[in-house]
């Protein structure tokens, strides 16, 4: 797992993560990021917070300076380009902390992919690297530029895949909830779970974008091409599933709305009621409250007159609404 402030050892080089050497059948830690190898492909991981991998990117002959551009540059948009045999793309991920494995800030991983060579660089922690770094670790044998790319995207798609699982989750819970009458979740929930569902709209639109530039790139390596072409419909895929469920919830928030104005407009029909069957016996009271003279019904009996006056009243109030239909 990558750690948030990790000390790079002693020997081990400039701000690097983890690397490993492919060979035929075989894979080697490497300890060096200027040690010599002769396998498939060395794969490198660095911190670019650490000053010593920037001077390291600055100075390695292996990369060519389109590729120290993207690796170095301060811009954060997702893009890619093609220099001669070198692909270079800037992805989005989440960040994850030491403890925390989906803190919902928006990370950078730039990744430069040459026959030999495969960098990827980050400034802060992200969770594809982890899942990349397990599937390397497990069984991945990496031995194309075009292998590397792959394992790399699939490894934010399967990130992105368990975030928009969860979310998923909530949204057919709460659907449930609706069903069964049951307590659904607030209104701020709802919302939480549409705003991380539009950051990973986002976030695969940015990548797809990047993906169809480089298929439309005419200097794009032939033996990436395919590749790219894959992983452009996995990115599309994905982004469909996250559709989906936006959809999902926007249907039960439109329905959480519309029970709530249901529930709103019969408490004003009941309030509405009541007051059209009180109104008549306001009118009484206020007639018989008045201190003046010649009131009605002023002897021993005048309490329970002035009573039944108002209850009359209010009967008729009741009758003539019935037969208007207001109570079917």
């Amino acid at each position: 797992m990558e750690q948030p402030h990790e000390r790079v050892p002693m020997g081990q080089g400039p701000g690097l993560i983890w690397g490993i050497d492919f060979a035929p059948g075989e894979r080697r830690e490497v300890e060096n990021c200027d040690s010599p190898h002769a396998g498939f492909v060395r794969w490198l991981h660095l911190n670019l917070a650490d000053h010593g991998t920037r001077l390291w990117i600055e100075t390695t002959p292996e990369l060519s300076p389109a590729a120290r551009d993207i690796l170095l540059s301060q811009d954060k948009h997702q893009r890619a380009l093609v220099d001669a045999e070198t692909v270079a793309c800037v992805l989005h991920d989440f960040e994850r902390d030491f403890d925390v494995r989906d803190t919902g800030r928006i990370g950078t991983l730039r990744v430069v992919l040459t026959p030999g060579l495969i960098v990827s660089a980050r400034h802060h922690p992200i969770g594809s690297a982890d899942i990349a770094r397990r599937r390397l670790r497990d069984s991945e044998i990496v031995t194309s530029p075009a292998r590397g790319l792959d394992l790399i995207v699939g490894a934010i798609l399967e990130n992105f895949s368990r975030i928009t699982g969860r979310l998923s989750s909530e949204v057919q819970a709460a659907e449930d909830a609706l069903v069964e009458e049951r307590q659904v979740p607030g209104s701020h929930r709802l919302m939480d779970i549409r705003r991380r569902l539009a950051q990973l709209h986002r976030m695969l639109e940015g990548m797809q974008s990047v993906f169809r530039r480089l298929e439309l790139d005419d200097d794009l390596p032939e033996e990436i091409l395919p590749t790219v072409e894959k992983l452009s419909q996995r990115v599309q895929g994905a982004d469909s599933d996250i559709q989906s469920v936006l959809s999902q919830l926007r249907a039960v928030r439109e329905e959480i709305s519309d029970q709530s104005n249901l529930r709103m407009n019969q408490n004003l029909y009941i309030l509405s009621v009541m007051t059209a069957l009180l109104l008549p016996t306001t009118l009484v009271t206020g007639i018989f409250g008045m201190n003046t003279g010649d009131l009605p019904m002023t002897g021993r009996d005048g309490t329970l007159g002035a009573t039944l006056v108002a209850a009359a009243a209010a009967l008729a109030t009741y009758l003539f609404l019935r037969a208007r239909g207001f109570f079917r």
